[in-house]
């Protein structure tokens, strides 16, 4: 989809279902996000302004936010799973989906 052939109005309902989740729920939500802020990045910062710029940029702007703290949140948690997955015993086993089976 070519964003220079959409109306102004438009792109600002398409900018506000990604930011919201709409297309892809909440399970999509931080890939949406990310796809929100490279997607509309120019247009929220360096096309020439216009009435719905200002909404977009805010949109774009929690959407990176939104990716980064999501993107943040995953790293920590497998960082702190790989470090602590010996001590945690049969409760890491069953989070795990591939099981090592140790030394043999």
């Amino acid at each position: 989809m070519d964003l220079r052939k959409m109306k102004n109005e438009d792109k600002l309902n398409l900018c506000r279902k990604y930011y919201l989740g709409k297309l892809g729920g909440f399970a999509l939500l931080p890939f949406l996000w990310l796809v929100n802020t490279l997607w509309f990045f120019k247009e929220a910062f360096i096309n020439e302004p216009y009435q719905q710029q200002k909404q977009i940029r805010t949109y774009v702007i929690r959407s990176g936010i939104g990716t980064l703290i999501c993107t943040g949140a995953f790293i920590a948690w497998v960082v702190v799973f790989q470090l602590h997955r010996a001590e945690w015993g049969e409760t890491a086993d069953r989070l795990s989906f591939i099981i090592p089976r140790g030394i043999a």
